[in-house]
């Protein structure tokens, strides 16, 4: 006769699926920003990778726009990034070691 329970793992596979869900829930209201230029350009996104606000400091108007684009986009990468860290950090919490690849969460 064998020790395995399958409802048990069931069950099992159930709260951790409730954890995640309450989890990922939780990431919507966590937030990460990410700047540049010493901090003249922020951007503020959520743990679920949503931007909710760019700022640009008035003096960084008066670079050409190409700079101006080029400091948007690394501070938004630098959020997304942070972002990314933080979902696999609460999420890979909830995981068993060495149950998540070295990827993490897809579309997290």
């Amino acid at each position: 006769m064998s020790d395995f329970d399958l409802g048990a793992m069931m069950r099992q596979a159930q709260l951790l699926r409730e954890q995640m869900e309450h989890t990922q829930k939780a990431l919507e209201g966590q937030t990460v920003t990410g700047t540049a230029a010493s901090g003249k350009v922020k951007v503020v996104v959520t743990g679920t990778q949503r931007v909710l606000s760019v700022e640009i400091d008035p003096s960084v108007l008066s670079e050409d726009r190409e700079m101006i684009q080029d400091l948007i986009a690394a501070a938004v990468n630098i959020a997304l990034d942070r972002s990314r860290e933080l979902a696999k950090d609460r999420m890979g919490s909830l995981m068993p070691p060495g149950l998540m690849g070295p990827g993490g969460f897809p579309g997290l």
